[in-house]
């Protein structure tokens, strides 16, 4: 099969870029014709590694000197293009020459299998592609959290996918009520292994991982551990990533008097070694889509800690058995949980080993013939299976 998947920036970091690489990948060793495609560019090379047998195309490179479509949100207003609506969280990237540059890509495309990875491509794909290409719409967020203009367009155009791929069962129940007559399939994204080194539950470390954006509620996180290191002085909170939200994150981290405690090591290319020397991992986030560094941490066999946000954390964990669940925001409660779970080391074992348990429903080699099997049965004109998805 020729399987295209059309990306916003295939060279950057997070975790939608990675689990697509893993899939193109995926497709790639299974002997499938895959082409990535990159709308934007703006780093010489891949933070993820590409099988070399993928096609790797950049539509937009915006690498050398200022970059011609990286302006203000007040110019974007003047310039954006026709399609992608305010409210899109990358909308400040859709000017009218990218925007351009994707509409042009997708309608000059014959046959074969176009996977658009976010609402504004999903929205691009929908009024572009040509009738003869299979359309897949990835949806990464839970529908919830897109705000009115992305789930009115949504609604609109959604309708001419063959199917509309959702991370976990609630996102399907969303997306179902939206979209009665589009085929809403789960397939959750995988991890990159689930044989990983386990934590022996010997550090005094608690672990955080994703982006500095309001989104993943960091903020919230280090206030709660305010709370855990009066009680438990001795441990440690390590934040991985970057983003815009470092200096406010670190001057939070000062004014709790944090500075001992807290750190912001910035991204980091061993995050796997991080994980399986700590002994707690805590998700924080204000809403998600599939927490994929949570489960990857459970890959490592630590309990988490985690707001019971929408959606995802609830769709993956049991409360009490591989982690525990706190009421979303709730700053006391989640540095209450830390102190328990912290304070007791058989419970930490315990519930990190079912963590692992459970995190083997994510691997690679259960998750990728979904994949496989969902294409092959577009490709042919078949009727979609209610649900791929046999997992939690």
């Amino acid at each position: 099969m020729k399987i295209r998947y059309l990306m916003l920036h295939a060279y950057g970091m997070g975790g939608t870029i990675r689990t697509v690489v893993n899939q193109a990948n995926a497709m790639a060793a299974a002997g499938h014709d895959v082409e990535l495609v990159s709308l934007v560019r703006r780093r010489d090379a891949p933070q993820f590694a590409i099988d070399p047998r993928i096609t790797l195309t950049t539509l937009v490179d915006q690498r050398e000197g200022r970059r011609p479509d990286s302006i203000g949100r007040r110019a974007w207003r003047r310039v954006r293009g026709k399609i992608v609506p305010r409210g899109e969280f990358a909308a400040d990237y859709f000017t009218e020459r990218v925007e351009r540059a994707a509409m042009d890509y997708v309608s000059g495309l014959s046959g074969g299998i176009l996977v658009t990875t976010r609402p504004a491509l999903n929205l691009i794909s929908a009024r572009r592609t040509p009738a003869d290409v299979v359309k897949v719409a990835q949806e990464h967020m839970n529908l919830s959290a897109y705000p009115d203009t992305i789930r009115r367009e949504i609604a609109r155009h959604y309708g001419g996918f063959a199917a509309v791929t959702v991370l976990t069962r609630t996102n399907k129940l969303e997306y179902q009520r939206l979209l009665p007559n589009t085929p809403v399939v789960v397939i959750p994204n995988a991890v990159h292994r689930v044989d990983q080194e386990r934590s022996r539950q010997a550090e005094p470390v608690v672990v955080a991982a994703g982006r500095l954006v309001p989104q993943k509620g960091f903020d919230l996180l280090i206030e709660a551990f305010a709370q855990v290191v009066r009680v438990h002085p001795e441990w440690r909170l390590r934040v991985f990533g970057t983003g815009p939200r470092r200096s406010q994150l670190t001057g939070l981290v000062a004014q709790h008097g944090l500075t001992e405690h807290v750190t912001l090591p910035g991204r980091t290319e061993r995050l796997e070694r991080e994980l399986a020397q700590a002994s707690v991992y805590a998700l924080s986030s204000r809403f998600e889509g599939l927490p994929m560094v949570m489960i990857e941490a459970m890959t490592h066999a630590l309990p988490v800690v985690a707001f019971d946000c929408p959606t995802g954390p609830r769709d993956v964990l049991t409360d009490g058995v591989d982690g525990v669940l706190v009421p979303p925001r709730d700053v006391d409660g989640l540095a209450e949980a830390l102190i328990r779970v912290i304070g007791d080391r058989k419970l930490r074992v315990r519930m990190g080993e079912a963590a692992a348990a459970t995190s083997r429903a994510y691997g690679p080699d259960l998750v990728m013939p979904m994949w496989e099997d969902l294409f092959a049965e577009l490709a042919h004109g078949e009727r979609v299976a209610d649900n791929f998805w046999t997992g939690r």
